[in-house]
């Protein structure tokens, strides 16, 4: 099992963002409901797609989106919006840990999950030596416009798919090895909050300059969760209970740019 040092590294990073997913989850209704009586009400709509690259420590995303936004306000200087994103996500020998938040965290209860404690003693590794993964999910978006020129941004995967290589893989368990000859992504996504999370989700910070009407640049800090599943072999927790999913909390930094339909 692992230790509490192993994974001090992350948690507030993870902590976070798993916050973000939180408060994106409890407004993002509301927002969008905003957003519909804002634009029977002649708002305007900011539609455009864009491609984003990012790397991390021997891994990398690459995604592409289309976002349909509205702009809220008097003075229109708040969007929000849904769209469709498919993100593409690889690595070199990368560990994955246990996955199943029955067993990563101290509460399974949705929104209280973000502030669970870890439980370090029943998480295992699970080293995927070449994840490659493609999800394709419906997204929440929003932005706050300072002028013209700049936007910042957050948006989050929802629901959806993921398709991808399998892979042999290693699970190390109190310093015991046993080999998966083919780990493979876990293909439903779905938002749940923390680690209540299912498969593959992106979600990104953004800073945005437009240099044109037509064209913007951003910068992005990405958080992505990507989840394999063993097939031949299972995690067996101090509890007796099994489990056969494993994730990897990536946090990337890239650059994208976007078309402005």
């Amino acid at each position: 099992m692992l230790t509490g040092v192993h994974c001090t590294g992350k948690s507030s990073n993870t902590n976070f963002f798993t916050i973000m997913k939180s408060i994106v989850i409890i407004f993002s209704l509301t927002l969008l409901y905003a957003a519909h009586v804002q634009a029977q009400g002649g708002s305007r709509i900011n539609q455009f797609v864009d491609f984003t690259a990012t790397v991390g420590a021997s891994q990398g995303t690459v995604a592409g989106a289309y976002v349909h936004n509205w702009k809220l306000g008097r003075k229109r200087k708040l969007e929000a919006g849904i769209g469709l994103r498919v993100t593409s996500y690889f690595g070199t020998k990368t560990d994955f840990e246990t996955a199943p938040a029955r067993l990563a965290r101290s509460t399974t209860t949705p929104f209280i999950i973000v502030f669970a404690g870890h439980e370090y003693q029943n998480v295992d590794t699970l080293t995927v030596q070449r994840p490659f993964t493609v999800s394709t999910n419906i997204t929440f978006n929003a932005g706050y416009n300072f002028n013209s020129r700049w936007l910042a941004g957050f948006n989050i995967d929802l629901i959806g798919f993921t398709v991808g290589r399998k892979s042999s893989a290693i699970l190390t368990s109190n310093g015991i090895t046993k080999t998966e000859p083919a780990a493979k992504p876990a293909t439903f996504n779905a938002l749940l909050t923390g680690d209540n999370d299912y498969g593959t989700l992106n979600s990104e910070f953004f800073l945005q300059y437009s240099i044109s009407k037509k064209w913007s640049l951003k910068a992005v800090y990405q958080f992505v969760f990507v989840e394999y599943k063993t097939q031949s072999i299972k995690q067996t927790a101090p509890d007796g209970t099994m489990a056969d999913r494993f994730r990897i909390k990536a946090n990337t930094l890239g650059a994208g740019i976007s078309l402005h339909l």
